[in-house]
């Protein structure tokens, strides 16, 4: 299969160089040329590593079926049960929670990042160069790319996260790994703020070149494909008479993790609607009720994950609401990035809906769900409790453990919740570097540590 630029004015790619560029040269994001039709595996569940090898199949022609076999098992392995990777849970008679939190870090991002940093470590054994993996977070996405990377060998990670903005345990599984070949780097900014570095540096062609950096975050296709599969799998373990009218409520932020479930459904998965859940930060929730993409001052909450105005992933969405038009997604996109509001031409939601819960909406809904169906939500999964229809059959997807947002919980339901693993990183010693939320610092600082030949 081939892969295109969102903006068209790069030459397509296979998929083992898309994976490794990550963002394209023209500056757009990679989506597949066509997307294939996945519906003959709707069936009975399959374990978890052999639909994820089913469904990537589709995409990644470049490895053969045995390589991606070995290459998806190992990803997995990690989890603790790999057939049954995400459990869904029912809560209520026509209510489930899709679990995204039993991996190595304790959040929906592994299910990416497991596999990403074995593709990485095949790819510098496959080219015998080294690389250097340079990525943003507002909370997860940096310790699940920390964890499928430390220690590896011909890579190093920098990963860039907003100072004080984030949960202390997040922060930890990030500075505490005491492996050599990380960077965490706290910036003086917003996820926002770190996230446009990324972009523009990987914009820098001659640097992006010689610095052989690779994406982590979701603009590297290869994550939002690995993420398709959870729907897939969520499907496949409800009765039968419990996937008609089907909703998958999603929280999110960047957009990547319910984009994975709208495109699952463009490719057959037969879900009715993908509701987007924002906390306060509500930019996602604005465009799928006016149809205005319009960002605006990016406020801390409770849902530190959540704390984003600019979703990278909405010009994947954009490129198909305009039917693959790379040059009206790169008119629009300069818009975006000038900071302009944008009303989309002929705006169709397309299956989308979207909720809106702040602080003190979280609370209550983190109490309610414990009192209501004895579940403890994080405070994420907790903005997909908001209006939830007892009558429509609903998966709620759960994105990170609670025990990793232990004050959050106690305010709410009176418990604290921990998790051995994130109990061990308290008594580690934090390592990481301090820097301006501008791209030339962190330019330098990577100049100064980057591995090259």
């Amino acid at each position: 299969m081939r892969f295109r630029s969102t903006r068209g004015e790069a030459p397509s790619l296979g998929f083992a160089d898309a994976f490794a560029a990550g963002l394209a040269p023209d500056g757009g994001l990679y989506v597949p040329e066509e997307l294939p039709d996945v519906s003959n595996l709707i069936a009975e569940p399959l374990p978890y590593p052999e639909l994820a090898a089913a469904f990537l199949k589709r995409f990644d022609t470049d490895h053969s079926p045995e390589e991606l076999d070995t290459l998806i098992a190992r990803s997995y392995s990690t989890f603790p049960d790999p057939d049954n990777a995400a459990p869904v849970v029912q809560i209520d008679e026509n209510t489930f929670v899709l679990e995204l939190f039993h991996g190595p870090t304790l959040a929906f991002k592994d299910f990416g990042l497991q596999l990403v940093g074995n593709l990485f470590e095949d790819q510098i054994a496959r080219s015998g160069e080294p690389i250097n993996v340079l990525g943003a977070t507002s909370g997860d996405t940096g310790s699940a790319a920390i964890h499928g990377l430390a220690d590896k060998q011909g890579v190093r990670v920098f990963i860039l996260y907003p100072k004080g903005r984030i949960a202390e345990l997040q922060e930890r599984q990030m500075t505490c790994t005491g492996a050599a070949n990380i960077f965490p780097i706290a910036i003086e900014g917003s996820f926002d703020d770190a996230q446009n570095i990324v972009k523009e540096l990987f914009g820098e062609l001659e640097f992006k070149a010689r610095a052989r950096l690779s994406a982590v975050n979701s603009i590297n296709l290869a994550r939002v494909l690995a993420q398709s599969v959870y729907y897939l799998h969520a499907f496949n373990r409800l009765a039968a008479d419990k996937r008609a009218g089907l909703r998958f409520v999603v929280p999110t932020g960047n957009f990547g993790n319910v984009l994975a479930g709208w495109m699952a459904g463009r490719m057959g998965l037969p879900a009715e609607r993908f509701v987007v859940a924002t906390n306060q930060n509500d930019l996602l929730h604005r465009l799928f009720n006016t149809g205005r993409y319009e960002p605006g001052t990016v406020a801390h909450s409770l849902a530190p994950s959540m704390d984003i105005q600019v979703a990278s992933n909405f010009e994947r969405f954009l490129n198909y609401h305009l039917g693959g038009d790379g040059k009206r997604t790169a008119t629009i996109m300069a818009e975006v990035k000038a900071g302009r509001a944008v009303e989309l031409p002929d705006f169709d939601p397309d299956r989308f809906g979207a909720t809106r819960t702040d602080d003190d909406g979280i609370l209550r809904n983190i109490a309610a769900a414990k009192e209501r169906y004895g579940y403890t939500a994080d405070p994420h999964t907790a903005c997909a409790f908001e209006d939830i229809d007892p009558a429509i059959p609903t998966v709620i997807l759960a994105t990170a453990s609670p025990a990793k947002f232990p004050e959050t919980i106690e305010k709410a339901t009176g418990e604290h919740p921990t998790h051995p693993a994130l109990e061990a990183l308290k008594a580690r010693t934090p390592r990481n570097v301090g820097l301006p939320a501008t791209a030339a610092s962190v330019r330098e600082y990577l100049e100064a540590n980057i591995l090259s030949d």
